[in-house]
């Protein structure tokens, strides 16, 4: 419940504002309220804003009122700069508008497009943007701007603050500025003519004092993101570049960032990249500074070089895609994963040759090797990225995993980092461990540390004086080399800066945000216990996303991110759940939080489990939705699933009768009157049935009893139930049904088929799994392994079956060898070299079910597509579907929200293909476009050899 002030806020900005997008109940506060930080404050309001006029319409209350305002994206960051006990805005997920230059030199970016999108959308140019933080696939502009996050290869010469051309603001009072507007920016030099003349006096007072300006442009050469970014002050003249590049690392502390227009730099395809393996890390060290110096003397040319100590490779090592031999390493190898990049071929060769000569005087525990492969280069950088959540994966439960983010000069890097590991070993943190872009000199060190008790709060309190004294005191280095400051080091801003520049630092402050409403105590706070005061706890909840350090990395794939709640959001909730359920004065509301969560938590799951091919060390929040839907399923609905389960064969004709009533209906009322009857029929069921779509299939039955040829060459088909039940919709324009033309184009391609014995009453076992009947789940696979294994003689012959989904579900659950395949992989290893193929010319495009990508087969759908037409169009935005089984007709929201941005990707297209029936429902809804198998494309464009 709010009270006083914000009440009254609420009160007011309802009307001014949506109110469905504004949150105030214990729920949304606390998991939307939450980030990738060790800090916890929960917001008394939570607005999910998806324009300027809306947060401008907030901060002019708001600074009326006196109220705090933080400014959330993709909540990624670290150091605690994205929370709040007040009001926490955070920018819709479809606020992703965007503009390319005509001679694409510069993008004009809306803040909650993420790193990786704004590089798709230039990636057609050979053009990328130049910050590249390891969270790139989650952080979004907004955030990357306001922290200045850079990354592996961008350095200082391609962040942010480098490649900053222009950008939209709202300040604290609702002023809004385009610093790229000459209007705009004549129109603010007339109502902030004071505010200008002081950014040109402080300017001046900076420059004026050589050693202060001296000290900011060699601290600047570092990644620096401790405090303000005050070289803005010394780089710049005109007042709006100094205004600009002051937004670019402050936080969300002095205005909101609207728009970014960001300069682009080249993407060079031609890359290698080489893991170095050196006998210990002052060795590896030294290495770094040579190559360092050698690039600032155009001796060589090096795009990236990350450190990994040996406790960081321990971590992965046993990683499957990583080099075995790492275990027989001592205790003492250091890596070093190195790139450079080329614009040919040629001149990359060179590089590499230029790089091994460096080398040569360094004492390497293996063999020096560069790769070219783009799959092997790009899983190191995969697994180095996820290097910071595989370590939090490994800690005890109950602890919070902590990463610290510094630079040393570089040639003081060798000196510093072995005093760094003699910190480790006094303060007894024997697990850290190090790793980092330490071609800046810039080091990540990770640790786990228990917050229980105040001796282990003591404890980091002693570690982190020490490490403060030692960068920032001994070494003039950088305390925050790339994180932000946030709540994690504003109490040592000052430590490092000197009190000049602090008090500069708080000028800054007062001048843009003179009320101080804007995320207050981040940056700028005296309290110097700010950094063990606000700290989240980590309990546990269930054995399956125990290890989850709520980093994010799982939020953009998750089709429910814009609906209800992400999957990192869902773990939040169900370890505040177990918390209070530990309380015995807190089981009230224990269940008060459960009854919330159904909905947003249960319901609107999709339980595609995509979040586990973006988490680094693969939890899947999609099988924690199964164990809690299992956990509701009643003794009445076990006996139902029972006796579906012993009578399959009859529940699906009573579902190809309803099918056929349906399309018989929709025949006679007209698909306008058959909608709305349907639709009302829906809202008086409070939503129970299920929503009717034109692009419903009708009922079908299929005989197996079909012509054929004996023949050596043997596959067995199993249809899935799905396909032996729904046919084509009476929107399709396709004439054979999906099982015609698998046969057609099985025969067509040498086949003799194979067909499991009762094959009505076979299934997967999914439609039970889904929903958490897992023993009658397990039944029904094991019933289906049986019949496939009489079916294939035992393995003997490949087995195909048309769902994807079903196939994927097939391959977890037996036990017997045996040859799977769903349509994707079969058509590549067995189709296409038995059958002509001859492109289309026409434009389709493919949509990869979450089966199909959590087996590896995007890429190689794309690659069939390609062998079948000549312009395929590849949806980057669009992972999931949401439609989840049969979800997308009791919760067709799920489905809707995911595909939220299909129609414009695929406007181009003529033809649509996938593997599964149920996504193709969903995705002809919504898209306009006509989804089918993929098997009616190939079976289109080919002929027999």
């Amino acid at each position: 419940m709010l009270a006083g002030k914000y009440q009254d806020f609420y009160n007011q900005i309802i009307n001014k504002i949506p109110q469905e997008i504004i949150y105030t109940d214990d729920l949304h506060t606390l998991a939307y309220g939450t980030d990738a930080s060790f800090y916890r404050l929960i917001p008394k309001l939570v607005i999910k804003v998806e324009n300027s006029k809306q947060v401008k319409d907030i901060l002019q209350l708001a600074c009326n009122m006196k109220l705090s305002v933080t400014f959330r994206a993709a909540g990624t960051s670290l150091s605690g700069q994205a929370i709040s006990d007040s009001i926490l805005v955070i920018t819709s997920r479809n606020w992703t508008d965007f503009k390319i230059a005509e001679d694409k030199s510069h993008v004009s970016l809306s803040p909650s497009l993420t790193g990786a999108q704004a590089n798709n959308i230039l990636a057609p140019f050979s053009k990328k943007i130049g910050p590249d933080p390891a969270s790139i696939n989650s952080a979004m502009i907004g955030g990357i701007a306001a922290n200045n996050a850079s990354g592996m290869c961008c350095g200082v010469a391609q962040n942010s603050y480098k490649t900053l051309k222009s950008m939209k603001l709202v300040f604290s009072d609702g002023t809004q500025l385009d610093t790229g507007s000459e209007d705009s920016k004549a129109e603010f030099a007339k109502t902030h003519k004071e505010f200008l003349q002081s950014l040109k006096m402080y300017a001046k007072n900076i420059k004026d004092d050589e050693e202060l300006s001296a000290k900011i442009r060699k601290k600047f050469k570092m990644k620096n993101t401790t405090g303000y970014s005050l070289n803005a002050l010394v780089d710049f003249e005109d007042e709006f570049e100094i205004l600009q590049h002051l937004i670019i690392g402050s936080e969300g502390t002095l205005a909101f960032i609207k728009e970014v227009t960001y300069y682009t730099v080249e993407d060079y395809k031609d890359k290698a990249s080489a893991l170095v393996y050196f006998k210990d890390v002052n060795e590896a060290c030294k290495a770094v500074t040579k190559l360092k110096l050698e690039k600032q003397k155009n001796i060589i040319s090096v795009d990236a070089v990350e450190l990994m100590d040996r406790a960081g490779l321990a971590s992965i090592e046993d990683d499957p895609k990583m080099p075995s031999y790492i275990k027989e390493f001592d205790e003492n190898v250091t890596a070093l994963l190195i790139e450079t990049r080329a614009k040919s071929d040629k001149e990359l060769d060179t590089q590499i040759k230029q790089i091994e000569d460096s080398l040569k005087e360094f004492s390497l525990a293996k063999e020096l090797y560069f790769t070219k492969d783009v799959e092997e280069y790009t899983q190191y950088w995969k697994i180095r990225k996820g290097l910071f959540p595989a370590v939090g994966a490994v800690r005890k439960i109950g602890t919070t995993v902590i990463i610290e983010d510094i630079a040393f000069p570089i040639e003081y890097l060798a000196e510093g980092t072995l005093k760094l590991q003699g910190l480790f070993k006094q303060h007894k943190y024997n697990e850290a461990l190090i790793f980092g872009h330490a071609l800046e000199g810039n080091l990540h060190f990770v640790f786990t540390q228990d917050f229980s008790t105040q001796e282990e709060i003591q404890r980091y309190d002693d570690f982190m004086y020490d490490v403060t004294q030692l960068v920032a005191v001994q070494y003039q280095g950088s305390l925050k080399a790339e994180h932000g400051t946030g709540r994690n080091m504003a109490a040592f801003v000052e430590l490092e800066w000197g009190n000049t520049a602090y008090e500069m630092m708080k000028k800054i402050k007062s001048l843009f945000d003179p009320n101080n409403i804007l995320n207050p105590g981040v940056i700028i706070n005296d309290d110097k216990k700010a950094h063990i005061k606000n700290l989240k706890p980590l309990p546990k909840t269930n054995d399956l996303v125990d290890k989850c350090i709520e980093c994010g990395f799982c939020e953009p794939v998750c089709p429910s991110n814009v609906l209800t709640l992400t999957p990192r959001q869902r773990i939040v909730i169900n370890r505040e759940i177990s918390r209070l359920e530990d309380e015995e004065h807190n089981l009230k509301k224990a269940k008060e939080l459960k009854q919330l969560y159904q909905y947003d938590g249960i319901e609107t799951c999709a339980t595609c489990s995509l979040c586990s091919t973006a988490c680094p060390v693969g939890i899947d929040t999609g099988s924690l939705t199964k164990y809690l839907r299992h956990e509701q399923v009643s003794s009445t609905q076990n006996k139902v699933a029972n006796v579906i389960t012993n009578n399959f064969s009859a529940t699906l004709t009573g579902m190809k009768f309803g099918l056929k009533a349906a399309n018989l209906t929709h025949t006679i009322l007209g698909t306008s009157l058959m909608s709305g009857l349907t639709s009302g029929l829906r809202k008086i069921s409070s939503d129970k049935i299920p929503r009717w779509s034109e692009h419903l299939p009708k009922g079908i039955s299929i005989n197996t009893r079909i012509e054929q040829k004996a023949n050596s060459l043997k596959v067995v088909y199993f249809p899935s139930c799905i396909n032996r039940t729904m046919g084509l919709s009476s929107a399709s324009k396709e004439e054979k049904e999906l099982f015609d033309t698998t046969v057609e184009l099985l025969q067509k391609a040498g086949f003799e088929i194979i067909f499991p014995k009762q094959i009505d009453n076979l299934c997967c076992g999914m439609p039970f799994s889904s929903k958490g009947f897992t023993k009658q789940a397990k039944i029904k696979s094991y019933e289906l392994e049986t019949a496939l294994n009489e079916a294939s003689n035992n393995g003997q012959y490949p087995i195909l079956c048309d769902t994807s989904p079903c196939t994927k579900k097939m391959m977890e659950s037996f036990n017997s060898n045996l040859d799977l395949y769903e349509p994707i992989e079969f058509a590549l290893e067995h189709l296409v070299d038995k059958l002509e193929l001859e492109k289309i010319d026409e434009a389709i495009t493919i949509h990869t079910t979450c089966s199909s990508r959590k087996m590896g087969l995007h890429e190689k759908f794309i690659k069939l597509a390609n062998m079948c037409s000549s312009k395929v169009i590849v949806p980057s935005d669009v992972t999931c579907c949401g439609f989840a089984g049969d979800r997308g007709f009791s919760y067709p929201e799920l489905n809707q929200s995911a595909l939220r941005n299909l129609p414009k990707s695929v406007k181009d297209a003529k033809y649509a293909f996938s593997t599964s029936k149920t996504c193709e429902i969903g995705l002809s809804e919504y898209s306009g476009i006509d989804y089918n198998s993929i098997f009616y494309l190939i079976n289109k464009c080919s002929k027999a050899k």
